[in-house]
């Protein structure tokens, strides 16, 4: 079906079109020309009026202009150029000749273009709802993924679509679940595998615990004796002379020891190194306190309780964000070592055997674990991720309802871009300086985006496009509490309450 004509200027990226018809935005179309079919998406669309223009101010004027005319208007549009359907979509090199037809794309022309090896069908166009969309697993997982929303546009189900999607190839997922909201979560295609965030001291590197202790480098005295006593308790532990499994506990009891003996290494502790040692007691104390159950030389490492074609849920529900900010880069931090050593077939001595399948790590609430005005080491970690990770199989995917506090150089190690409904202008900008492929017009489409609309963009897909995310059917609990009927239901206990005494008192011969 013709639905309008390319007029002005046109170029090798875009047209622009006159129409009597109303397409939709969203829509794809193809323009035949120089011996080519080529596809488009319509960009944006205006209606106006050539009699009803904007220099009438009077309304009665309009009314009577409106009752000779009827319903006369024009549509104009932008078309974004795809490239040509039978030559992989490869933009042509040159531009539509003004007059040219466009037409709306056939549903045989989709099939064709949203036909995926290894696809996973996330949902359907928004403009031809009987055409199913699927992603490439591949180039997801390899070329990382952001989720992008604000809130209530729905994330969560997004995401869950997407893990149980990837569970029916076997995948492994893993999750940093930030408000414990997939650990009792129930997929059709696999079981959820809750971790607990407990790690072994040993399995620390240095910067960690030194991070979870707030040792800053500027005080390298306290650094010193901290480094000194961890390296000493790490061999205690190893050697299995530990006489306690309180990890912390033995830290205090060696640097009481210097303390005590005012003797280090076979040399006398100065006066102001001996204050020192009392101020790194200090903070192994007040990290006792925070953190007395992060820590277990008990606890086996967590990548191996890792199982393949589980949803794997690390549960920092209860963790505060310095804590979730360690556990996330000690976790990246021994997935790209374990993973380098499986590829190239070497043993690490701290794991009981290499990490040998590929893992797709999703990040609940990426301004917190990588945001863009901090610099903690799960930042650090998330970015060596991004950037090394498709070399050994390491997936990754940023969520986050405030795009604009993300990193931006993780966002744009993000290839490919899931986008729901974007209001807020700054986010929208953040968002477009990450992506090559989120062009202006599409940019003003965000905030028009219905809850469980997106956009969809990035090698995973083969073309820019507007797609309703399936309604994802198992059970979490990612949605918003009804508030409502919390307050009637607690109301509702008292009341009953209240009678039960009342009847107890009856029944004892009391009088009201």
């Amino acid at each position: 079906m013709i639905i309008g004509r390319c007029v002005g200027e046109t170029s090798l990226i875009d047209v622009g079109f006159i129409s009597k018809e109303m397409p939709k935005v969203g829509e794809y179309v193809s323009l035949n020309y120089d011996g080519k079919t080529v596809l488009g998406m319509i960009e944006s669309l205006v209606r106006g009026s050539v009699s009803l223009n904007g220099e009438i101010y009077d309304p009665d004027t309009i009314g009577k202009i409106r009752e000779i005319e009827g319903e006369d208007f024009y549509i104009k549009g932008n078309v974004r150029i795809l490239g040509d359907i039978n030559d992989n979509l490869k933009i042509p090199r040159t531009p539509a000749p003004p007059g040219t037809e466009i037409k709306i794309a056939t549903e045989e022309v989709l099939q064709k273009i949203f036909k995926v090896d290894n696809g996973l069908k996330i949902g359907n166009l928004i403009s031809q709802e009987d055409v199913d969309v699927k992603i490439d697993v591949n180039k997801m997982v390899s070329r990382h993924l952001a989720i992008l929303a604000m809130t209530g546009a729905g994330k969560s189900n997004t995401v869950s679509v997407l893990i149980d999607g990837l569970l029916t190839f076997n995948g492994c997922i893993f999750i940093f679940d930030m408000h414990s909201e997939y650990v009792s979560a129930e997929f059709e295609n696999g079981e959820v595998n809750r971790i607990e965030p407990i790690i072994n001291p040993i399995y620390m590197s240095f910067a960690e615990i030194k991070n979870l202790a707030n040792i800053p480098s500027s005080a390298y005295i306290q650094e010193r004796y901290f480094r000194e006593a961890y390296k000493e308790v790490k061999a205690i532990v190893k050697s299995g002379e530990a006489d306690t499994i309180d990890f912390l506990e033995i830290m205090r009891n060696v640097l009481e020891k210097w303390y005590n003996t005012e003797e280090f290494r076979g040399k006398e502790i100065k006066a102001g190194d001996k204050s020192k040692i009392m101020d790194v007691l200090n903070k192994i104390e007040d990290l006792q306190d925070k953190y007395y159950n992060l820590l277990n030389i008990n606890a086996g490492n967590i990548l191996s309780q890792i199982k393949l074609g589980s949803v794997n849920v690390l549960d920092l529900g209860q963790a505060d964000e310095y804590a979730a900010e360690v556990i996330v880069s000690h976790v990246l931090r021994n997935a790209l070592s374990s993973r380098k050593a499986s590829i190239h077939n070497k043993e690490e001595s701290m794991y009981e055997k290499p990490l040998d399948f590929p893992v797709f790590f999703i990040m609940e609430e990426a301004h917190i674990l990588a945001p863009k005005s901090r610099n903690p080491s799960s930042k650090y970690w998330i970015s060596r991720i991004a950037r090394e990770g498709r070399k050994f199989g390491l997936g990754l995917c940023l969520v986050s309802q405030s795009p604009k506090s993300v990193d931006p150089d993780a966002l744009s190690q993000a290839n490919n871009m899931i986008i729901l409904r974007l209001v807020e202008p700054q986010d929208q900008r953040h968002v477009q300086s990450a992506s090559e492929s989120l062009s202006e017009d599409l940019v003003k489409q965000l905030p028009s985006l219905n809850i469980g609309e997106a956009l969809v963009l990035g090698m995973m897909a083969r073309v820019p496009t507007l797609v309703k995310i399936d309604e994802f059917t198992g059970r979490t609990v990612g949605g918003d509490i009804d508030i409502v009927d919390k307050w009637q239901s607690i109301k509702a206990k008292d009341v009953i309450q209240i009678k039960n005494q009342e009847e107890e008192f009856r029944q004892l011969g009391g009088d009201y």
